[in-house]
């Protein structure tokens, strides 16, 4: 009988298992969200994929639908996910003809009814689908379901919570941008130079997306601002097309290849999981965001959400809205809120801030102050609440070494070599006479096909796009 922690790891198998989400089948690479610069190259002379990479205006709208597929909209067809043929528009939503200015999956947990409902624009109208089917009263005119923005539109996109200060939809027309608080029904008008004139807007993994004709550039939903090196060219990020592709360095080197992969067999040097139920996984200079198992996985370099943190990361652990990230004896806290922000005066020695020189691995649990560290085969408790911080005495468990660990209400989860170890709790981590049965990462929490016997996997391949089962969800 599978633990919970492999239902919880099979949900991460499908966040895992492609760096753009998942397809629309099981196994199938037509779905919206596999990413390409690892797959195989489309046939030269495939006419659909010539068709595809010849676009030079880009696309008419862009997002996620509710099964975390990636929906490319242009005239009247889309196109779901990264390679594949186009599809009439109106075979999905019937009710609606191309071509559209802009659509969203929004994000609105305070209502279920809307929430992850697919948002269609046009002209005045919007058009709104919950699991592929119209809703009642749509459509209806823009300013009715979002008062004060004016249309047509020309992009639009969701901003999650923690992401932006609270659930909003950004909504760009021209040089102007419009922040609608969907708690509030207030609108602010923005002014981004540097995000101005949007064709297309999409969120994937917590990064935001402005798409002007066929290049594209990321931004900060906050402050509008802009990193370096972009405009890029989408064919080379959202799309499979002949020559193309980005991804060369990690294909090149090997070690950073395997710290990408997560069917690489390497084990992780850390994981981390917070109260609002985001998981990380870190080995490499690289972390994964392994919850969002709908919407598929990608390794980003830390600095990327952590800004100037690189190198390993030995331990992580998460309390009270802020995260901690432990290289080697230093620690360095990030204060979680619309993105992480360094806290002052980081990073600064361990042993100032828990009373010990190193950690192997560390966890918190749900709720909680109560630190838990290992040391070779020991165990130790930090409470966190205390000023100064020690650790408590050296507490057995059946484990010699421990690489990396992490907990939910699911229980503690022990990670060693290429295997992980569910205990229902800490109690019963302690009082175990012995190691419970171990499972295998590669297996169970990333679904990777040679792990299960189906031979060496390509990574990222539609092979490995597999969908869990409907009872399998993240807590």
């Amino acid at each position: 009988m599978r633990s919970p922690l492999g239902a919880l790891c099979l949900s991460w198998a499908l966040a895992l298992a492609h760096p753009l989400g998942h397809g629309s089948s099981k196994f199938n690479g037509t779905g919206g969200s596999s990413w390409h610069h690892s797959a195989s190259q489309p046939p030269l002379n495939d006419t659909e994929t010539a068709r595809r990479c010849a676009n030079e205006e880009g696309f008419d709208a862009i997002t996620l639908d509710e099964r975390g597929n990636m929906l490319f909209f242009k005239g009247d067809v889309v196109w779901k996910g990264f390679s594949g043929p186009a599809e009439p528009l109106n075979a999905s939503w019937p009710q609606i003809q191309g071509p559209l200015d802009a659509a969203l999956r929004i994000h609105h947990l305070d209502q279920p009814v809307a929430h992850d409902n697919v948002y269609l624009f046009q002209g005045p109208w919007v058009w709104a689908y919950a699991q592929g089917k119209l809703r009642p009263g749509f459509p209806r005119r823009i300013e009715e379901e979002f008062r004060g923005v004016p249309g047509p539109l020309d992009a639009a996109v969701e901003c999650h919570p923690k992401e932006c200060a609270a659930a909003t939809v950004l909504f760009f027309k021209g040089p102007l941008v419009f922040s609608y608080d969907l708690a509030t029904g207030m609108v602010k008008q923005r002014s981004w130079p540097a995000v101005a004139n949007c064709s297309s807007a999409v969120r994937w993994l917590e990064r935001y997306y402005c798409f002007q004709g066929i290049q594209f550039l990321r931004f900060d939903p906050v402050t509008g601002e802009v990193p370096p090196k972009y405009p890029r060219d989408a064919r080379d990020y959202f799309m499979r097309c002949p020559g193309r592709g980005h991804g060369h360095e990690a294909q090149a080197n090997a070690t950073l290849r395997a710290a990408m992969d997560p069917c690489s067999g390497e084990p992780f040097q850390a994981f981390s999981s917070d109260d609002l139920g985001r998981i990380y996984a870190f080995r490499g200079g690289q972390y994964l965001r392994v919850d969002s198992w709908r919407d598929g996985w990608h390794a980003w370099p830390l600095s990327h959400t952590w800004k100037g943190l690189e190198g390993d990361v030995d331990a992580a652990f998460s309390w009270e809205d802020k995260f901690y990230l432990i290289q080697g004896s230093e620690v360095t806290i990030f204060r979680a809120g619309s993105g992480y922000s360094r806290v002052e005066g980081y990073p600064r020695p361990l042993q100032e801030e828990l009373g010990l020189p190193g950690v192997d691995a560390a966890f918190t649990c749900p709720q909680a102050s109560d630190l838990y560290v290992f040391q070779g085969n020991s165990m130790k408790l930090v409470d966190l609440q205390r000023s100064p911080r020690l650790p408590g005495p050296a507490l057995a468990t059946p484990h010699d070494h421990v690489d990396s660990a992490f907990c939910t209400a699911q229980g503690v989860f022990l990670f060693q070599g290429p295997n992980f170890y569910h205990y229902r709790s800490v109690d019963h981590l302690l009082g175990a006479p012995g190691p419970v049965p171990a499972q295998n990462t590669a297996a169970d929490v990333f679904w990777c096909p040679m792990a299960r016997g189906k031979g060496p996997p390509t990574p990222h391949s539609p092979d490995m796009n597999s969908r869990a089962p409907s009872s399998v969800r993240l807590p």
